[in-house]
């Protein structure tokens, strides 16, 4: 039998076959035989028709180096950049950091299997379009991330969940469908970014009360004596 396929690498994060009805099922790897997919699922093996898929999407994963930093640990290292690109671009720090923190679990050397890179998982494409010249620098990932969010965030009025939809799916999708698109990866990805975002918030240190200002003496009332 002619084997038209290959068994798809094990990745960190699984892949969705849709089939024709619109079921969508979760893969760690699949084979095209024949005229028939063989399907690697979590509780075993499933065979469908190729007949009946109507799309593979497989979610972008990263491969952290073997090397890499805990995000708490590496969070330190890049935050002067995520601070100064906050600063330039006019975009919450917190946010920042929560997109890398999803993105790439803070690894300047990860890459997807979409090529995109870095600690903010740019494409090639993007960081060209950017002005990027090396786009493995920390500095300058962070940099032209955190500016392609601003735009994002400027294109979709602020509106958070849109702009995080647009950096994962691209803007063409969130245009189709007028919202967030309806792939598990990008819902995924919209709620663990705005979740570590939120936690960000309630976790930051109340500002302290200003020093009162100095007081006044008071002014001795007037009496008969001093009129």
């Amino acid at each position: 039998m002619l084997i038209l396929g290959v068994l798809a690498a094990p990745s960190l994060r699984a892949e969705y076959i849709v089939l024709r009805t619109g079921l969508r099922l979760h893969v760690t790897g699949y084979q095209l035989v024949g005229d028939k997919y063989r399907l690697q699922m979590t509780g075993g093996k499933l065979e469908v028709a190729a007949a009946d898929v109507a799309a593979i999407e497989p979610e972008d994963v990263f491969t952290p180096s073997p090397a890499a930093a805990a995000p708490a640990a590496a969070q330190p290292l890049y935050r002067d950049l995520v601070e100064a690109a906050a600063k330039r671009y006019n975009v919450d720090a917190d946010l920042i950091t929560s997109v890398i923190a999803v993105e790439s679990n803070f690894d300047p050397k990860a890459v997807s299997r979409k090529n995109a890179r870095g600690l903010m998982q740019l494409l090639p494409e993007t960081a060209a379009q950017l002005g990027v010249k090396n786009i493995d620098d920390p500095a300058e990932n962070i940099d032209a991330g955190t500016r392609y969010l601003r735009d994002l965030l400027q294109k979709y009025n602020n509106d958070v969940a849109l702009a995080l939809a647009a950096y994962n799916a691209g803007t063409e999708k969130v245009q189709l469908y007028g919202r967030v698109p309806p792939f598990a990866e990008t819902i995924s990805y919209v709620k663990r970014v705005k979740r570590g975002y939120e936690k960000s918030k309630s976790q930051a240190p109340a500002k302290a009360p200003a020093p009162p200002g100095p007081v006044a003496a008071a002014t001795p009332p007037r009496t008969s004596q001093s009129q």
